[in-house]
């Protein structure tokens, strides 16, 4: 489980143009109502006003609902496919990975800071454990991509994605949503709308489930798992999961408006597919394609220690903000956003991947944010800007209970200091020392470790242990930003926001002694190697500042052309990584400051709308040093460490075309070529984790009118990616070659639209893909590997009011 080449020509350029480059109100208006009759140029916010995502100065990609509706897009991973430079994975609800131009934020550490700033309406929700929501009843989606502090806080070290929920309105209106599918897919949506101008509320909720689509055969009779576990597993890859959001709109002045909104989500989902790539199931293969057998731990053990009886998440999400918005005199305007949230998260996960009782975890994550910003806007003819101050705070643990069977773990576990005992267990099974761990995997109640070693005395001897990370931050921020209309044609911006932070880590672990080594003599020993702390609770803090600026040039070339180039400055948070030490005089601290990672960004590009047509092409350059990167200990905790210096070098390019008014081609690419560029062999020329080199997407949205308002639609699409690694030392043996997925959707609307029924399809060649490798078994010697989805298929009915 993840917690966890200079292009100084390129650079020169993109500085000569944001120099060189010599709009007016009037051009600009009338190229926003031009857009406005275009209903492929999505209305954006990202520079906290709304323009035309073209009139935009940096690199953003947009999705609106509609659109989204359109594809079938109501999950993150699916959104990534469709917008160039994002990809987004999910081991589950609980282990998100954002990542953006190959940077990803997947850490679980409450002591490590995000990098990818994850906003619903206007709040920061990036905590891993906590970013993760259902995608129902939203507006829209906006992506930016390249540091972005003055206009997404402190965690936009690389970028971040902004979601934004369907507001109440005046009227009523109401949507209702069922699906049903294969692996017993049941889903349903629903949302209603009432109001006036004076006040208008809204209700939306979301229910999904379907069956796992990886076999867990743990616990049938006759397997190897039958032996421990004493109860039959779900399948694994499922999904059971509840939203529901309430809106609130006042309108205290014609003008003004009072947004209060309330989200809460929960997830009881089955286990996630960690499947062996070395010990195979019963009468099974080590291919993640085919049936796995997960969940070696006695189910009464399980619960007592890991907090669950089977594998599986159990996550409940609650949040809430206010936003007000109201206009003042001389072209002043104020937005006050105060948000809290709070994540209560605990997944049970088999690390080996197996049937043995060897590497059984849970991940117990628990949190709260709040944050307030107020913002102070200018909007003149020629000057426009904002600025203001934020307050952010979040404090978290992240509890990691191990359970295993000591014989097992004993002759599995790699470790040099195990290696003589786990070689008498092997000859006792007539096998080599490094063949132990697989001849394990037997039925045959003989084959047992834990009867070897004792001499018969017991078969199962549980060991359980845990450490629990902790991590305080509290941020104040000011930031300030401009734009300047130098020309009818050139506008120029600039911003910088200051940071003042106090950050805190604490540790504790409870790692007690084997009783299979106590009864040899050597007593105290932990089977993770873990330090017991004794029941104190490390602690370290520190305090930090910085300054985080950009530049931004745009230039109309035409009313339909726009050519831009930008310079930022990101910055990922110092980690205070904090475990323990043993020493003869009992546990100490064991502190490393992991520098803060820094980059600059630059780049630059086109944006053009005419006719049917819009889209883009951005080229861009990162510079990035101390990179952090992690990886699993022997311990299963993920280290946080500086691999040096690191560049990025990347061209995306997006474009829509609309033919007549009933068929529409979009159609995107990403070149990503990220390398780590540290003298230390471990990591040089090592590619970014999950970040591939080319992504594309492609797709046409046909619709066929019949009369009387009712239309036929088809909307297939198409989406590539090439090889990618899974894990920092990149290895051939943890990454995925390039595969191509086939989705499509198609059916018939009815009573202009009020009605529809579709059919719909995802990954219709039934490819085999990874989405995942490596994980917190590749420390242990048995990594493993989850599988991508198959074939999946059903009908949806739908009717809007």
């Amino acid at each position: 489980m993840r917690s966890p080449l200079s292009h100084r020509p390129l650079r020169a350029s993109l500085l000569a143009l944001a120099t060189v480059l010599a709009a007016s109100p009037a051009l600009a208006q009338e190229q926003t109502d031009a857009d406005a009759r275009n209903d492929d140029l999505i209305i954006v916010t990202a520079q906290k006003r709304e323009q035309s995502i073209k009139d935009v100065p940096i690199t953003v990609s947009a999705i609106s609902g509609e659109q989204m509706d359109k594809i079938g897009i109501d999950e993150f991973d699916e959104l990534s496919a469709y917008i160039p430079g994002l990809n987004i994975q999910e081991q589950s609800a609980n282990n998100p990975g954002f990542v953006i131009r190959g940077i990803t934020s997947d850490s679980g550490s409450a002591q490590v800071a995000p990098r990818v700033t994850i906003y619903l309406n206007g709040i920061d929700v990036s905590r891993s454990r906590g970013s993760y929501f259902d995608l129902f009843d939203i507006e829209r989606i906006e992506v930016v991509k390249g540091p972005q502090a003055t206009l997404f806080g402190t965690a936009a070290t690389i970028g971040a994605i902004s979601v934004v929920t369907a507001k109440p309105e005046p009227g009523f209106s109401a949507d209702l949503r069922g699906s049903y599918g294969n692996f017993n897919l049941y889903e349903g949506r629903a949302m209603i709308n009432v109001g006036n101008d004076k006040i208008a509320g809204r209700i939306a909720a979301s229910y999904k489930k379907r069956d796992g689509y990886i076999r867990n055969i743990a616990g049938d009779a006759g397997t190897v798992s039958a032996r421990t576990v004493g109860q039959q597993q779900d399948d694994l890859n499922g999904i059971d999961q509840f939203a529901v959001r309430g809106s609130l709109r006042i309108w205290p002045t014609a003008e003004s408006t009072m947004d209060f909104v309330f989200n809460y989500e929960q997830q009881r989902n089955p286990g996630t597919a960690f499947k062996s790539g070395s010990i195979a199931p019963t009468g099974g293969t080590t291919s993640p394609f085919t049936f796995a057998e997960l969940g070696g731990a006695p189910a009464d053990l399980s619960r007592a220690i890991l907090g669950l009886p089977d594998l599986g998440l159990n996550r409940e999400v609650y949040d809430a903000s206010v936003t007000f918005q109201t206009p003042m005199d001389g072209g002043w305007s104020l937005a006050s956003i105060s948000g809290y949230r709070k994540f209560d998260s605990l997944e049970t996960f088999d690390a080996d991947g197996s049937a043995l009782f060897f590497l059984e975890f849970a991940e117990d994550a628990q949190g709260e944010q709040f944050s307030h910003e107020t913002r102070f806007a200018y909007d003149s003819d020629r000057l426009r800007g904002f600025f203001g101050f934020n307050v952010f705070h979040e404090e978290g643990t992240q509890a990691v209970p191990f359970l295993t069977d000591e014989g097992t773990y004993i002759s599995c576990a790699p470790f040099p200091a195990f290696a003589p005992v786990r070689n008498n267990v092997g000859a006792a099974l007539g096998v080599a020392g490094a063949a132990t761990c697989g001849a394990l995997n037997s039925a045959n109640p003989a084959r047992n470790a834990t009867a070897i070693l004792t001499r018969g005395a017991a078969t199962v001897l549980p060991y359980s242990s845990s450490f629990t990370n902790g991590g305080k931050n509290t941020t104040f921020s000011v930031f300030a930003d401009m734009t300047f209309d130098v020309t009818d044609r050139l506008e120029l911006s600039a911003g910088v926001r200051y940071l003042s932070e106090e950050r805190a880590s604490t540790y504790t672990a409870v790692q007690p002694g084997s009783q299979i080594f106590a009864s040899l003599g050597v007593r105290g020993v932990s089977l993770l190697g873990a330090a017991d702390t004794g029941g104190q609770v490390f602690r370290v803090n520190d305090s930090f500042d910085a300054w985080l600026p950009r530049f931004n040039a745009l230039y109309r070339i035409s009313d339909a052309v726009n050519v831009y180039a930008t310079v930022s400055k990101g910055r990922r948070a110092p980690v205070l990584n904090l475990s323990a030490t043993a020493t003869a005089a009992g546990a100490v601290p064991n502190f490393t400051l992991v520098a803060e990672e820094k980059v600059w960004n630059y780049e630059g590009g086109i944006k053009a709308a005419f006719g049917g047509f819009t889209g883009s092409i951005g080229a861009f350059y990162q510079d990035y040093s101390n990179f952090q990167t992690s990886f699993f200990n022997q311990q299963g905790q993920v280290v946080p460490v500086n691999a040096g210096n690191a560049g990025n070098f990347g061209v995306e390019v997006e474009g829509a075309l609309r033919i007549g008014d009933n068929v529409r081609l979009f159609a995107n690419y990403a070149f990503i070529d990220a390398k780590i560029e540290s003298p230390n062999p471990a990591f040089q020329d090592n590619r970014f984790r999950l970040q591939s080199k080319h992504t594309a997407a492609a797709g046409i949205d046909v619709t066929v009118p019949l009369g009387e308002g009712t239309e036929l639609f088809l909307f297939p699409t198409v989406t590539y990616s090439s090889k990618q690694f899974f894990e920092i030392p990149n290895t051939d043996r943890l990454s995925e070659n390039g595969y191509l997925l086939v989705n499509a959707r198609a059916g018939v609307r009815l009573g202009d639209g009020k009605y529809e029924v579709t059919a719909f399809a995802r990954n219709l060649t039934n490819e085999d893909y990874l989405i995942d490798a490596g994980n917190t078994g590749s420390a242990f010697g048995t990594a493993t590997f989850i599988a991508g989805e198959p074939r999946l298929y059903g009908v949806q009915v739908s009717a809007r009011f």
